[in-house]
């Protein structure tokens, strides 16, 4: 009987710790200007694999299908030029095998009322990879970069009502306020937004 348990405990704890281990082989860094400089075609691509791969999945992140490879890359090539020119941080979610599979932005370049704010931009983890404890991982280092920053406050959106809104809540974002028929999912379909704070 005592087996029996221990096999039963052992069997769903399994899906827990598969997570933790797979999470314990991302590692988050920044990429640095001048890794975006050297390695922005390099870069753009991989970043672009898993911004299509989002959007192809119904992530309401600016974009609209299809949505071409060439669009991709001119954004993620804007991305890198602005990490270069000290007007954002760029975050990349890596595996052991040097694959990115997540990416978040933090972006300092602000009002000149407002040199304590950031906001954070552009949170994607490729489907393949999620529910393994990337998309913390991200937050943690986006909160750290901002620290390190000096920026005390920061702002973010998400669409209502998705999985998104959970874990930034989980992660101690606070609800600000939400605005039906905000923006437009991939498909075109209407789809409200909720505003996120959170104070460091």
């Amino acid at each position: 009987m005592s087996a029996s348990r221990d096999a039963s405990k052992a069997m769903n704890a399994s899906p827990a710790a598969m997570a933790a281990r797979m999470a314990a082989a991302i590692t988050v860094r920044r990429v640095g200007a001048d890794e975006a400089a050297r390695q922005a075609d390099a870069l753009a691509q991989a970043l672009a694999d898993v911004l299509i791969d989002c959007v192809e999945g119904g992530a309401s992140v600016s974009f609209m299908l299809p949505l071409t490879r060439e669009k991709a890359l001119a954004f993620w090539h804007g991305v890198l030029q602005g990490a270069m020119r000290g007007e954002r941080v760029l975050l990349v979610a890596q595996t052991a095998a040097g694959r990115i599979v997540g990416t978040v932005q933090l972006i300092t370049a602000q009002p000149d009322n407002q040199p304590h704010r950031a906001d954070v931009a552009k949170m994607l983890v490729h489907r393949d990879a999620r529910r393994q404890g990337v998309a913390a991982q991200l937050l943690a280092a986006v909160d750290q970069a901002a620290r390190d920053a000096g920026k005390t406050v920061l702002v973010l959106d998400t669409v209502t009502g998705g999985d998104a809104e959970r874990l930034y809540q989980r992660a101690g974002w606070q609800i600000a306020g939400t605005v039906p028929n905000y923006a437009l999912m991939p498909d075109g379909a209407y789809c409200g937004t909720t505003f996120f704070h959170k104070q460091l």
